[in-house]
């Protein structure tokens, strides 16, 4: 590589892994593919003699972990409360608007989101409220396992680059 290309790649994998890590605890980005990506440039641009192949097919294996585990704990925590696909619909409107209103819309959007769904469905109020509270604790649950997976990929990425 020309003298220029690697601390763009560098720059290019750092800005990647930054945008990954926010998109673990924002709905709108595919947090835990992005900081892959970014790790992934961060090892090519080293010609992956700081971080190896093997640490980039680990860091793979827990990227597409982390997939599954977002996409089963909604769902478990929906299903366990009986969630109609309008709650699942509702909840995810209700995450993005949430994202205008800081934590709190973040907390409560989800939740928000979930209980009109279930009532546009024909619910009435309390069985919708428990309805949105198990998609929420879904999504809850989702979000820190996700984040517990980012933390645990960025350890690996930045030992291996000290190592």
């Amino acid at each position: 590589m020309s003298g220029f290309e690697t601390p763009l790649l560098y720059t290019i994998a750092v800005i990647l892994i930054i945008v990954g890590l926010v998109g673990t605890v924002l709905p709108a980005l595919p947090g835990l593919p992005l900081m892959f990506c970014g790790m992934l440039i961060g090892a090519w641009a080293g010609d992956f003699k700081e971080v190896g192949v093997w640490t980039i097919v680990f860091l793979a294996i827990l990227m597409l972990i982390s997939v599954g585990v977002d996409f089963m704990a909604t769902l478990i925590g929906a299903k366990r409360v009986g969630a109609s696909k309008k709650a699942m619909f509702g909840a995810a409107i209700g995450t993005f608007a949430g994202l205008f209103f800081g934590i709190p819309g973040l907390l409560l959007g989800p939740f928000i989101g979930a209980i009109i769904g279930e009532m546009i469905d024909g619910k009435e109020w309390r069985a919708a409220t428990k309805t949105g509270f198990g998609t929420w604790l879904g999504l809850a649950i989702g979000t820190a396992l996700k984040l517990a997976l980012a933390i645990c990929m960025l350890g690996i990425f930045v030992l291996a680059l000290i190592f």
